[in-house]
């Protein structure tokens, strides 16, 4: 018998009452950018319901040039479609507590996953989570500088802790720094 014949039973039983969401703006006017971590689970983390809020998920909750480019795109797409204009979403950043991608700090196990993998070991490096509140600075600070997040939007981190199931803020929300007119010195609104 498949693997997914009881989660296709559970589909079946879910399937009583449902009401289908209508294609539209998330109600939350956050995107939440996180690990593929089976132990997160990002509905349940924030009491989300269908229709609340996007999620982008990988490898470590890492936000690479896929996430940048979906990132942009929703972004399109809310102006496009739906003629959001304003302040856009919020892009909240969310990396745990014993991520597995943290044993790619260890050069062999890196080489090896490599080889599993065909990924190179520098890009399968820059996509470990070995301290969580750092990599997530760093995601933040990514997605500020990128010329790819949409206008409006804004960017904030946090970390989640599979222990407690407590979400911390380790970035406070951020719009991108801006240059000043005539000037190289950025503004930080």
């Amino acid at each position: 018998m498949s693997r997914m014949a009881p989660l296709l039973e559970n589909n079946d039983w879910s399937t009583h009452g449902f009401t289908p969401v209508p294609l539209g703006v998330p109600k939350a006017q956050v995107l939440l950018v996180t690990c593929l971590d089976h132990r997160l689970d990002p509905a349940r983390m924030f009491g989300l319901e269908p229709g609340d809020a996007p999620v982008i998920r990988n490898a470590g909750g890492r936000v690479t040039d896929t996430v940048l480019t979906d990132i942009a795109y929703l972004g399109f797409l809310a102006g496009a479609v739906f003629s959001v204009e304003g302040p856009l979403f919020e892009v909240a950043v969310i990396h745990h507590t014993q991520c597995g991608t943290g044993f790619l700090a260890d050069t062999d196990f890196r080489d090896r996953a490599a080889d599993a993998t065909g990924v190179s070991p520098q890009t399968l490096a820059a996509s470990k989570v070995d301290d969580p509140a750092v990599t997530v600075a760093e995601d933040v600070e990514r997605l500020l500088t990128s010329p790819l997040l949409p206008r409006g939007a804004t960017v904030s981190g946090h970390v989640y802790d599979v222990e407690t199931g407590r979400v911390t803020m380790v970035v406070s929300a951020r719009e991108p720094a801006t240059t000043v007119p005539g000037s190289a010195i950025p503004n930080h609104d």
